[in-house]
């Protein structure tokens, strides 16, 4: 299983090395999800979380598409 709370610290750091303007769509499933999911929300990263694989893809679509849908 994946670290959650290491992977949301590499987010974090990547986010201040690139200039991202969409928000990210970020899907959260291991070992310290809680731990990762504070880590995003006290970062100040635009983001929504996706539930799986298929609502991580529509969310992004929307994203780029403005959230228009």
């Amino acid at each position: 299983m994946a670290r959650v709370d290491v992977i949301a610290q590499g987010i974090v750091e990547a986010h201040e090395q690139m200039d991202i303007r969409l928000p990210l769509v970020i899907r959260l499933a291991g070992t310290n999800v809680d731990e990762g999911k504070r880590i995003l929300a006290e970062s100040e990263i635009k983001f929504v979380e996706a539930t799986d694989f298929y609502d991580a893809a529509r969310k992004a679509v929307e994203a780029a598409e403005g959230g228009s849908k």
